[in-house]
C-alpha cells in the first residue's frame, strides 16, 4: 500500500491509501482471489462488512459438498482444476480441506450427470438399487445410482481459515458505501475511510448488486434464505455417503467433518430474503420437509433433527456464476448454492481478470458466466 497526500498539505485531510486491488468481501470468493493476488505479488486490501464467516454470509458453516457430477461436461472439467487447486492449497498450508468420502448420485438427472463425467473421463460407476443398498446400507436410494469415488467432504471454516493465512490485508467491520469508477483507478467510500485501487473486485454476495447499481451495471439476483438440519444416528449408523439426488429440488446429505452428525438439504428451497433483514430462526415447514428426506433416505438416523442452520444463497437468475469485469471493476457473484467447490478455482480465474492475466474461465464458460448475458435477457 502506498499513500499520497492530498493536494492540500496543511495536514487537513487524511492521505489517501492506493492500492493495486481492493476486493469488497471476504468470503469464500474474496479470500481466494485476495490469496491469488497476494501470491503475484500485487498489493491487496480485502474489506469485510462483519467477521469472516459471520452468520448472515454464505460461506458460513462446517462443511461443503465437493463433487465432479454435474450434467455438463464443462462443470466438471472446472471441478477436477479446483480440486487440483484445493489439494495444492492443503500442502501449502498443512491443513486438511478435502475429506474423501464416496458419493451415491440418482434421481431424474442420473443420465445427464453419467453422460457428462464419462465424457471428460472423470471416474465413475453406474450401481444397480441393489448393488448401491448392498454396498451403502446406511443410505435408502432405491434406484439405480451413480458412484462418484472422488467426491470429498470440504472442511469449510478449516478451508475460510487456510486463505485467509495467504491474505496480508483484511479489514473487518468496514462497511463500503460507494464505488466510483474515473477509467484509471476506483475510488472506494467505506464507513472507514476512502480509499483508490487500480482495480477493484467485488465478492460480496447478495450484496453485489447495489454496489454495481450506481455503476450501471446490472447484476439480478435473488437472494433465497435456506434451511439445513443435522441429524444424530439412531444407533450405530454405518459410515454414511455423500449423496445428491439430481431433480427439480434436489435433496442432499453429507457427512459433518469430525463429528457423528449427517447434514441434509434441500436445493433450492428456500424463500427469498433481504440480505440485510435475515431472519436466522427456522422455517417450520423446511423443517418438516427435511424430516421426510431424513426418514425416506436415512433408516440410520433419527429424523428429528438435533440442530439446524439457515443459510443465504447468492443466486443467479440461471444459476449460473458471474465471473467478469466491467472497465476497472471485477465481480465474482452467483455461486447459487452449488459455488463453494470452486473457490481456489475462481480465485484465479477472478485474479487474471484482475491483472489482465490471459486465463479467467475460458472460452466455453466465459459466455456463460458474462455480466453481458443479463443485459440481453433484460
Amino acid at each position: 500500500m502506498t499513500e499520497v497526500a492530498t493536494p492540500a498539505e496543511t495536514g487537513a485531510h487524511p492521505k489517501i491509501e492506493i492500492f493495486d486491488v481492493a476486493i469488497i468481501g471476504a468470503g469464500l470468493l474474496g479470500l481466494a482471489v485476495g490469496r491469488a493476488l497476494a501470491a503475484r505479488g500485487r498489493d491487496v486490501v480485502v474489506l469485510e462488512r462483519a467477521e469472516i464467516g459471520h452468520a448472515a454470509s454464505g460461506s458460513k458453516g462446517s462443511c461443503r459438498i465437493f463433487r465432479l457430477g454435474y450434467p455438463d461436461a464443462a462443470y466438471v472439467t472446472a471441478a477436477r482444476q479446483a480440486g487440483e487447486l484445493w489439494r495444492a492449497l492443503e500442502d501449502e498450508s498443512g491443513r486438511c480441506v478435502l475429506l474423501p468420502t464416496p458419493q451415491l448420485t440418482f434421481g431424474t438427472g442420473l443420465r445427464a450427470v453419467h453422460e457428462s463425467m464419462a465424457a471428460v473421463g472423470a471416474p465413475c460407476e453406474l450401481l444397480t438399487a441393489r448393488a448401491a443398498a448392498e454396498r451403502f446400507p446406511a443410505l435408502r436410494v432405491g434406484e439405480p445410482a451413480l458412484l462418484e469415488p472422488e467426491s470429498c467432504v470440504i472442511a469449510a471454516d478449516v478451508a475460510l481459515d487456510a486463505l485467509a493465512a495467504g491474505v496480508p490485508e483484511i479489514r473487518t467491520g468496514v462497511y463500503v458505501l460507494r464505488l466510483a469508477d474515473d477509467g484509471r483507478q476506483v475510488t472506494v467510500h467505506t464507513s472507514a475511510d476512502a480509499l483508490t485501487a487500480r482495480t477493484v473486485v467485488i465478492t460480496a454476495g447478495p450484496w453485489s448488486g447495489a454496489l454495481l447499481a450506481p455503476l450501471g451495471v446490472p447484476l439480478p439476483g435473488r437472494p433465497t434464505l435456506e434451511q439445513v438440519a443435522f441429524l444424530r444416528p439412531a444407533g450405530s449408523a454405518a459410515e454414511t455417503p455423500i449423496f445428491i439426488c439430481h431433480a427439480d429440488r434436489a435433496p442432499y446429505g453429507l457427512p459433518v467433518p469430525g463429528s457423528t452428525l449427517y447434514k441434509i438439504g434441500i436445493h433450492p428451497s428456500g424463500p427469498v430474503t433481504d440480505p440485510d433483514a435475515q431472519d436466522q430462526s427456522d422455517h417450520a415447514y423446511l423443517v418438516g420437509k427435511l424430516s421426510e428426506v431424513a426418514a425416506r433416505y436415512l433408516p440410520g438416523y433419527d429424523p428429528e433433527p438435533a440442530a439446524t442452520e439457515r443459510c443465504i444463497y447468492d443466486t443467479s437468475p440461471d444459476e449460473d456464476f458471474v465471473v467478469d469485469r466491467v472497465g476497472n471493476v471485477v465481480v465474482g457473484s452467483g455461486t447459487s448454492g452449488h459455488g463453494f467447490k470452486f473457490g481456489p478455482l475462481f480465485g484465479e480465474w477472478l485474479a487474471d481478470l484482475a491483472t489482465g492475466a490471459p486465463g479467467g474461465p475460458g472460452p466455453d464458460l466465459q459466455p456463460r458466466f458474462a455480466l453481458s448475458r443479463f443485459r440481453r435477457t433484460s
